[in-house]
């Protein structure tokens, strides 16, 4: 009797290990998988890459607007999260996008060296892009049998006078920028760095960003969900009750913009913030990157 007991209690410990072990495990797999990616705020300093365009038509039929990418000729990291060379981040509108896009319908196949500012919004990583210089590959000179290094000639000689001192291999691999510096030259006529001085024979100057500071409104999101894209996304300036008219901004994804959608998704009412963030010009379209979106509260002095 005892013996039959103890079967039947083996019988449903494996029973109940068997029943509970896909519960277990379908609640691990379920867990969400965190995202790395560089950090939102990341300054780029000059990065060289490649201009791409990816048509949206192919993908969506209903959307007409062309998406940019920046192709990495390098490793790109923050210290902490590395993005592999030929991989590509999509660039923000803006009015550097404006002018890069114009050079390269000009110059084909130009590569770029480009400085900007990484943003993240939901769990995707953007530039916006603030400088480029174009870059022009350089053809390296022959040299001559009279022009031959003294490595070319054979080994160096040691414990002599003049003696060559030989960098190793190794060693020259691991200096900064030595592709870059070898292979590219920055092409002067179309850089980015060249200003120019008012006057009556000088070029005009480019339409340089703007900053927009301590301003009130509200984040209007054409569809309501917080899934949809960021390109329904825009930034309504508050007249607070004067006669002017409203004025707004579509607004480029950052870290900044989705805290504040969150903000927005948990309350009932319109939530008005005080915001600060770069105006920039992309084809005729005023566009906002925010820098800090803080929620005001009214205290029922404001008018809805």
């Amino acid at each position: 009797m005892t013996i039959v007991m103890d079967k039947k209690v083996t019988i449903s410990s494996l029973a109940f290990c068997l029943s509970v072990l896909p519960i277990a495990l379908g609640l691990r797999a379920a867990k969400p998988r965190q995202i790395i990616l560089l950090r939102d705020g990341f300054a780029l300093t000059g990065i060289d890459g490649k201009l791409v365009i990816h048509d949206s038509n192919k993908d969506n039929p209903k959307m007409s607007l062309d998406r940019w990418f920046f192709e990495l000729d390098s490793d790109l990291s923050d210290g902490r999260y590395l993005v592999k060379a030929g991989a590509s981040l999509e660039l923000l509108p803006s009015s550097v996008l404006e002018r890069m896009i114009a050079d390269a319908n000009n110059n084909p196949g130009t590569s770029y060296r480009l400085g900007g500012r990484v943003t993240r919004y939901r769990d995707k990583n953007f530039i916006f892009p603030t400088y480029f210089l174009p870059l022009a590959k350089t053809k390296k000179p022959k040299l001559s049998t009279s022009q031959k290094s003294p490595q070319q000639e054979g080994p160096p000689k040691i414990n002599e006078p003049n003696d060559v001192l030989t960098i190793p291999k190794e060693l020259i691999d691991k200096l900064p920028d030595r592709k870059k510096t070898i292979d590219h030259t920055i092409r002067p006529e179309n850089s980015e760095e060249i200003k120019t001085e008012p006057g009556p024979k000088t070029k005009s100057r480019k339409k340089q960003d703007s900053i927009l500071a301590d301003r009130i409104g509200f984040i209007r999101n054409k569809e309501p969900r917080i899934e949809s894209t960021w390109r329904k996304v825009s930034f309504v300036l508050d007249a607070i009750g004067r006669t002017e008219g409203k004025m707004s901004l579509h607004v480029l994804p950052c870290q900044a913009l989705e805290q504040a959608q969150r903000r927005q998704s948990a309350a009932l009412d319109t939530l008005r913030f005080k915001i600060a963030g770069i105006v920039t010009k992309f084809k005729g379209k005023r566009y906002l990157l925010l820098q800090r979106a803080t929620r005001l509260y009214s205290h029922g002095n404001f008018p809805e």
